[in-house]
């Protein structure tokens, strides 16, 4: 029993050896980096974009009355940059 146990465990161990890159990215993926400042502004734009997306979508079919007084400010705010 304990021969299989010992076996198990350096399995284990070889595998993770030789797999230990593609854990760390599949687990631990690199965040995205912007190289230059368009790449910047423009990963902002789109994050910015998506919010507004995500609030107008809350919006529904009664209008702004349906958000609430944080998400009103909220798509003020964005809509002015």
């Amino acid at each position: 029993m304990s021969e299989y146990l010992i076996l198990g465990i350096i399995l284990v161990i070889v595998l993770w050896f030789f797999n230990r890159e593609w854990i760390k990215n599949r687990f631990f993926p690199d965040k995205q980096k912007n190289y230059t400042i368009d790449d910047q502004f423009n990963s902002d734009k789109r994050e910015r974009e998506k919010e507004i997306d995500k609030l107008l979508s809350k919006m529904g079919k009664n209008g702004i009355n349906d958000l609430s007084p944080k998400d009103r400010k909220r798509l003020d705010e964005l809509s002015k940059m």
